[in-house]
């Protein structure tokens, strides 16, 4: 089951849910799969700084490209719709691996 965060949360207790879930998802029992965590990562940075705003890494950063391609794809979100996906996202990892 996916828990999904209300959209009528304003955004003080959407700030506070996402720190919060920024910290939880650090403590998981079991290491999320990669694609899980770029998905996290990408989330995070929408969040946190916006719309990717750096030059991609090199071709033989393959983490780095992964992450920045990860991080581009979220373009155009808003931060408040960002943090919502995050926080359910972390919700959903949370509910798979227990914390």
């Amino acid at each position: 089951m996916f828990a999904v965060v209300p959209p009528a949360l304003t955004m003080e207790s959407c700030t506070y849910s996402f720190d919060k879930a920024a910290e939880e998802v650090k403590h998981l029992k079991v290491k999320p799969t990669d694609a899980e965590m770029l998905e996290i990562y990408s989330l995070y940075k929408q969040t946190t700084v916006g719309d990717v705003n750096t030059a991609r890494p090199g071709m033989l950063d393959f983490a780095g490209k992964a992450k920045w391609d990860a991080w581009e794809k979220k373009k155009g979100m808003s931060k408040e719709d960002a943090m919502k996906a995050y926080i359910a996202k972390v919700e959903e990892l949370k509910e798979k691996y227990g914390i």
